[in-house]
């Protein structure tokens, strides 16, 4: 991993320090900011592979970084360090783009497992889309376009977040496969932990929101009862 950089957005100075070290014993070069406003400014001007970002933060809060990242059209993932109590913190985050959270106090042995499925994640989507450009999947008036990681449904252009594509992708890619949701982390997030299943409960129902004409009564991705969800078929 001696090709990655991250920048941890963190103020509290020795939860930076451990992250630092602990993704430095990978080869990974990490960037720290303890400041929102010049952790934004480095994260809008550097070129990172991940940005590991804490929510409450002197300055520009971390909220306010997650929003101007994904206005910029900057798709660099973002892992989320967030206060246990604060569930809507978590809920808006994702909202606005970002790809995971940890709630603290976090084990840093989850923090680098989390950070190592992301890379695997975007390494492996890297060279698909590298060695299949026009890898395009056209269902049920969805047109996906993972090169482009574009979507449109019935023409209209769809606005997604890089996690709401790579699930609609692999929903899209298997219409009437029923997954559950423990199964959904483990291919989409590419890690499987008890407790996170929430995780893929609110990435759905944000997806349903933006593709569904009545979301509480879903035609596209639908809920299977004591199971999980599938793709329509």
């Amino acid at each position: 991993m001696n090709d990655k950089k991250v920048l941890v957005v963190e103020d509290n100075r020795d939860i930076a320090r451990l992250i630092s070290l602990h993704l430095g014993d990978l080869n990974i070069a990490v960037e720290t900011s303890r400041d929102g406003t010049e952790g934004l400014q480095k994260a809008l001007s550097g070129d990172y592979h991940l940005i590991i970002l804490d929510l409450m933060l002197p300055g520009t809060t971390g909220m306010e970084i997650c929003r101007q990242i994904r206005n910029s059209n900057n798709y660099t993932p973002i892992l989320m360090l967030t206060a246990k109590a604060s569930e809507m913190d978590r809920v808006l985050g994702l909202e606005l783009g970002a790809d995971d959270y940890l709630t603290k106090p976090f084990s840093i042995h989850e923090l680098v497992a989390r950070v190592k499925a992301i890379f695997r994640r975007v390494d492996a989507l890297g060279s698909k889309t590298q060695t299949d450009e026009t890898d395009i999947i056209s269902t049920h008036d969805f047109v996906l376009d993972a090169g482009k990681r574009h979507v449109t449904l019935e023409g209209r252009e769809i606005d997604l977040t890089a996690k709401e594509f790579d699930l609609l992708w692999h929903f899209a890619s298997h219409p009437g496969h029923v997954f559950s949701r423990s199964q959904l982390l483990d291919t989409v997030w590419g890690y499987g932990h008890d407790g996170y299943e929430h995780t893929v409960n609110s990435h759905i129902n944000r997806l349903r929101r933006k593709i569904e004409t009545d979301p509480s009564n879903a035609q596209y991705i639908m809920t299977v009862w004591g199971v999980g969800y599938k793709f329509t078929d």
